[in-house]
């Protein structure tokens, strides 16, 4: 007879996530690092209550919004390359429907994450309750179900018992290389306090390993062979060799064969900036080197990434006629572009394509060439970044913190311009160390996923720090987790670089051939009394150390200061919204404008843009 053990559905919940653990390196760890979460009456009384009893050896971080916890629990998932992950809990009502932002960034970026949201009660017998939505021709409709399109595994658990194909199913989804994202499991608050007799054996410990996925054999000979042909090939490197832990592998690939490689964003820190291999960051927010190899390339190797528009600048950023190699575990993304697909893992793929290309390699002068490119651009970052060139800049605070991080400390950006500026003017001094989130440019991400990478960090080098570069529109919009950090002890160096309001928004406005209008607070035409923020005395009064500096040379000073504190520091600069951008190493990049416009400098731009589309946008799929 089968052993039960009767518990309720909330118990059943947390006592399985004790019992996972996965395989890193030989080494066996809980998949599940803990939690954030915020209760209310749709998860405390039972949640809760199941939650409490292991809190010391699975620890609950207590979140100030939901849309914050759920952006540090990327941020964790994205430290440990997908390997481990955090839950989220969320009441029902406007707690959960507070996380759908940070799925949906999850899912962009292919996170890993476990939302256990509470829901209403499943017997209906005290409906409408508080917070619940009705729709008076579909009683099972509510909020939670808007998740469905930002969660790659989505449930609602009508029965204890469901979850003991629920949660599996839920954790192989999360673990899966091809099609990971976010999971989401509504719990009705009557359902979270039933009991049942679950068998034993589902609490058993179990370890866990990432699944490799061998390449077909045709598909890497086809790939072997047109890369084989190839006078000019390209490999553009994304965050999927990280996942993979393929850096070792790229690198004997590209150094084997005579390949140069280009970086994504999310692909950032691949390899140092001093690797004679790294030819730059590709794109919109790239570099003239890379650019300049992907314009002439005939052959592009795509290994792990899903060449978004800000990689291929609109796919404008190739020659018309360049072939194309998709190498990746998820095959939606191999076949982009009409490109020759190799599906599966990062580094056994690089592997057997070497194996099968044999020692042949691309001409050197190819590869010379591409260096000399890069020897350019590093020429044009020293200028970009050095103090005094211009008024203060992003890119000279980019350049001092550069200059003073160790190698392993981490670096965070997300939304406006810092992304393209820390992309294209950044010096990794170590693989792995960059966490640009430009798959959904989520604004709040700089503060709560530097919280969320600071308690990863923390577990494997505690003392190394987390650097977030936020600008003061993405300040104003969350920031509450700087005093998370304080609370929790978990330290951050966070750089407040005020340039007035949305001012990248504002220069693509300007751009557009339009006049600047409510993107900085000077130009907001319902701004009575318009006024700067004292973004010092709001940190500080959260518990950080605060300080306002106004040049470089200031910078430098208060952030080896903040690197010598034992708790979380905000520095705070005024950069100039006009003068203080990188200017080179942009693609095109689509943008929709006015076809019909009173204005002649916005028909002039439109007239551009599509004369741009006509002339370079490749008509692949």
């Amino acid at each position: 007879m089968t052993k039960t053990v009767r518990l309720t559905l909330a118990q059943a919940i947390v006592r399985w996530l004790m019992a996972q653990h996965i395989d890193i390196d030989g080494k066996r760890t809980r998949i599940c690092g803990g939690g954030f979460g915020i209760f209310g009456h749709g998860n405390v009384p039972c949640l809760g209550e199941a939650l409490y009893p292991v809190h010391e050896e699975m620890p609950l971080y207590r979140g100030q919004n939901e849309q914050g916890m759920g952006f540090a629990a990327a941020a964790y998932a994205k430290y440990h390359l997908r390997r481990r992950l955090m839950f989220c809990t969320a009441s029902a009502g406007p707690g959960t429907a507070n996380l759908l932002t940070a799925a949906a960034l999850a899912h962009a970026n292919r996170l890993p994450m476990l939302m256990l949201c509470g829901d209403t009660f499943l017997t209906r017998l005290p409906d409408p309750v508080l917070q619940q939505l009705e729709h008076f021709g579909n009683p099972t409709l509510g909020l939670n179900d808007a998740f469905k399109s930002v969660t790659r595994y989505w449930d609602r658990i009508t029965h204890p018992a469901q979850i003991v194909q629920s949660l599996p199913a839920a954790l192989a989804t999360m673990l899966d290389p091809a099609d990971c994202g976010p999971a989401f499991l509504a719990l009705p608050q009557d359902v979270q306090g039933w009991a049942w007799d679950y068998p034993s054996d589902f609490f058993e410990p179990r370890t866990h390993r990432i699944r490799r996925q061998t390449p077909d054999a045709d598909e890497v000979a086809d790939a072997a062979a047109l890369l084989n042909q190839a006078d000019r090939p390209v490999l553009i490197a994304g965050g999927g060799v990280q996942y993979s832990g393929a850096v070792d592998e790229l690198r004997d690939f590209a150094n084997l064969h005579g390949i140069p490689v280009l970086e994504t964003i999310a692909g950032r820190a691949n390899l140092t900036s001093d690797d004679a291999l790294n030819i730059g960051p590709i794109g919109v927010t790239g570099s003239d080197s890379a650019n300049w190899a992907a314009e002439r390339a005939d052959v592009v190797l795509a290994v792990g990434t899903r060449l978004q528009d800000f990689t291929t600048g609109s796919w404008t950023a190739f020659a018309p006629g360049a072939k194309f190699i998709g190498l990746n575990a998820a095959r939606h993304d191999a076949i982009k572009h009409l490109s020759l697909p190799v599906v599966g893992d990062a580094k056994l793929g690089l592997m057997a394509l070497s194996a099968a290309m044999g020692r042949h390699s691309a001409p050197g002068t190819w590869m010379q060439s591409c260096q000399a490119e890069r020897r350019k651009w590093d020429t044009y970052v020293a200028d970009n970044i050095r103090p005094g060139n211009r008024p203060n800049s992003y890119a000279q605070a980019i350049g001092v913190v550069n200059d003073l991080v160790d190698p392993s400390d981490r670096i965070v950006a997300a939304a406006g311009g810092l992304p393209a500026e820390v992309t294209a003017n950044w010096r990794t001094l170590k693989a792995g160390t960059v966490d640009v989130e430009f798959g959904f440019s989520c604004m709040g991400y700089e503060i709560a996923g530097a919280w969320g990478a600071r308690i990863a960090q923390a577990e494997a080098e505690p003392y190394r720090d987390t650097i977030s570069f936020c600008g003061d529109g993405s300040y104003l919009l969350m920031n509450s987790d700087i005093y998370s950090s304080v609370l929790t002890a978990k330290k951050m160096i966070v750089l407040v670089l005020d340039n007035g309001g949305f001012a990248v928004i504002n220069k693509l406005q300007n751009n557009t051939g339009q006049l600047s209008f409510n993107n900085l607070i000077a130009d907001t035409p319902t701004a009575a009394n318009p006024f700067t923020i004292d973004f010092e005395a709001h940190a500080a009064a959260m518990g950080a150390n605060a300080e306002t500096v106004s040049n470089a040379d200031e910078l430098a000073a208060a952030f080896k200061r903040a690197q010598a504190a034992d708790k979380t520091s905000v520095i705070v600069m005024k950069v100039d919204a006009y003068e203080g951008w990188t200017t080179q190493g942009h693609t095109w990049w689509e943008i929709g404008t006015p076809e019909v416009s009173e204005s002649d400098s916005v028909r002039t731009a439109h007239d551009d843009v599509e004369a741009t589309r006509r002339e370079k946008q490749r008509r692949g799929v």
